[in-house]
């Protein structure tokens, strides 16, 4: 099975002269009126004035997981070149170990070396800031992990507090969240971009929107059984410059049927064909997206990127990746 190299960390920082060629992304101011006293020649001539789009940067929520070899990862890789050989299919990876502790300096300078220039590291905070601590007396892990991911340098992306559903012996309500998250992102320096993630529906609002919108700090968007999406919300998610998108699935319901991810077992193409279409749709606003998928949605994270990609294609858009070299090759997925 052949696999497509997709350079899309080149064009990242040559989006805006790809981006021109392609007149569905192109937003044209029409002409002045001109004076009658101009000449014909003068009459002819016209001037476009394009906007350019921010980049749309997809990948996987891990670069790991059970049943990736030999499916996405050719068969007899030595784990140590995953990383290399998925940074040539997808621009940005969701880091998921970085939940569960800091990684060792050395790790970080080993993800950095493993990858090329242009390539983006989303990483989550750890855990016992986000859910043991949650916010209180976490200073100096705060500042060991910012630490540890300066190694990354500009490839350093999204920084998420990703918080769990809090029931009423953690917080009676969301304003008692929100005692403790003010004073907080008060403090975060803002030489980075963080998202925070929130998983009781109820306390996604506008007031919580505003919160974030002062700070530039971005909602994180979710495709998840119980969360709503975007056109469900009665406020503009959007809070930030940039938006970070997670597409999660129903994690029980897909456990029952499967733990080893090595292909699609559900159908997710109506909600990926929605999700195109707000991407689009953001993209013209100016945002620059962050979207990972994991496993738990489709069933094998690659092949729901690969599907999100093909999709955008075929509603005419102008395409994701484009080709590091002259040397194509086929489809990710192809025989």
């Amino acid at each position: 099975m052949k696999l497509t190299e997709s350079c899309f960390f080149r064009s990242r920082r040559k989006w805006q002269s790809d981006t021109l060629a392609h007149p569905s992304n192109r937003l044209t101011i029409p002409d002045p009126p001109q004076p009658n006293r101009w000449t014909d020649g003068l009459r002819l001539l016209r001037y476009t004035r394009a906007v350019t789009l921010p980049p749309l940067l997809l990948g996987t929520s891990s670069f790991t997981a059970s049943g990736w070899a030999g499916s996405f990862y050719p068969k007899g890789m030595r784990p140590a070149d995953y990383l290399s050989f998925y940074a040539e299919h997808f621009p940005a990876v969701e880091v998921d170990s970085t939940f569960y502790a800091c990684p060792s300096v050395q790790t970080v300078r080993n993800w950095a070396a493993r990858t090329p220039e242009g390539f983006t590291f989303a990483v989550k905070i750890p855990q016992a800031i986000s859910h043991e601590k949650v916010l209180v007396g976490c200073d100096a892990e705060l500042a060991e992990f910012l630490r540890t991911m300066d190694v990354l340098g500009a490839k350093l992306g999204p920084i998420v507090f990703q918080f769990p559903f809090f029931n009423k012996s953690a917080f009676q309500d969301r304003h008692e969240l929100l005692d403790r998250l003010v004073p907080f992102l008060a403090k975060l320096p803002n030489s980075y971009k963080f998202a925070i993630e929130v998983r009781n529906q109820n306390w996604l609002d506008a007031e919580l929107a505003s919160l974030l919108r002062d700070r530039n700090i971005a909602l994180v968007l979710q495709d998840r059984s119980w969360m709503p999406n975007p056109s469900e919300l009665k406020f503009d998610p959007i809070t930030a410059t940039w938006t970070y998108i997670r597409w999660l699935g129903d994690r029980k319901a897909i456990e029952q049927q499967t733990m080893t991810w090595d292909k699609t077992i559900i159908d997710r193409s109506a909600e990926l064909s929605s999700w195109v279409d707000f991407c689009y749709q953001l993209r013209k606003r100016g945002v620059l997206i962050y979207a990972f998928a994991n496993n738990h949605f489709s069933g094998h994270a690659p092949a729901t990127i690969e599907q999100f990609r093909s999709i955008w294609q075929s509603k005419g858009f102008l395409p994701l990746d484009t080709q590091r070299s002259a040397h194509r090759q086929p489809s990710l997925f192809s025989a």
